[in-house]
């Protein structure tokens, strides 16, 4: 499988299952960004159930930015609450200690571009599940691209119809079984079994 696909903030499990998964990876670059979706955004397992983490990103004039070119707002003290967010939701998980160090950079380093900061979360989590894969990147837009596994519209989480077997969660007792997270979920709740895990599953987008 030669996948094209969207590199997101903490990705979704989708987007990894694909990853673990792919022959070669090619990540667009060339996009033009769009409000709403995984770009930079991310879902969690909150002791209240479902939690959006969202990277506050600074405005531009432009009708059409390029999604490379968005720059992160640093007015917002973003990393700090999403840090403290995620040990609420998973200091009691199994492996969150165990990574905490491997992602604690991601909250700390200031970026000054979305992109990048995209690309390390994706380089520290799949250190973490101990995913090697060689990535190629777009150096032009295609509408269509004939020649991959196109799956750039995982990005829209609302396109994402993605189901996955279920796996021990922090709070399933109290909300059940919350399909397709942030791969962060499933790190911290499965640790070192997490690449098996992708490895399983099918790809059914």
């Amino acid at each position: 499988m030669n996948l094209l696909i969207h590199p997101t903030y903490f990705p979704s499990i989708s987007h990894f299952v694909a990853i673990a998964q792919a022959e070669t990876v090619t990540f667009e670059m060339d996009d033009n960004f769009q409000k709403q979706t995984n770009r930079n955004r991310m879902y969690i397992y909150s002791p209240n159930g479902i939690q959006l983490l969202n990277i506050p990103i600074k405005h531009s004039k432009e009708v059409h930015q390029k999604t490379k070119d968005v720059r992160l707002e640093t007015a917002f003290d973003w990393q700090k609450q999403h840090f403290k967010s995620l040990e609420a939701a998973y200091r009691t998980s199994p492996f969150f200690e165990y990574y905490e160090d491997a992602i604690a950079p991601i909250f700390e380093k200031k970026h000054t571009f979305l992109m990048d900061l995209n690309f390390q979360t994706i380089e520290i989590v799949s250190k973490c599940l101990g995913l090697q894969f060689d990535h190629n990147k777009t150096t032009e837009y295609f509408q269509e691209a004939p020649t991959f596994n196109d799956l750039r519209s995982l990005a829209n989480g609302k396109k994402d119809t993605s189901i996955f077997e279920p796996y021990t969660q922090v709070f399933e007792e109290k909300h059940g079984y919350l399909n397709n997270l942030s791969i962060l979920d499933l790190l911290f709740n499965e640790g070192r079994y997490a690449k098996e895990y992708l490895l399983k599953q099918k790809i059914s987008f």
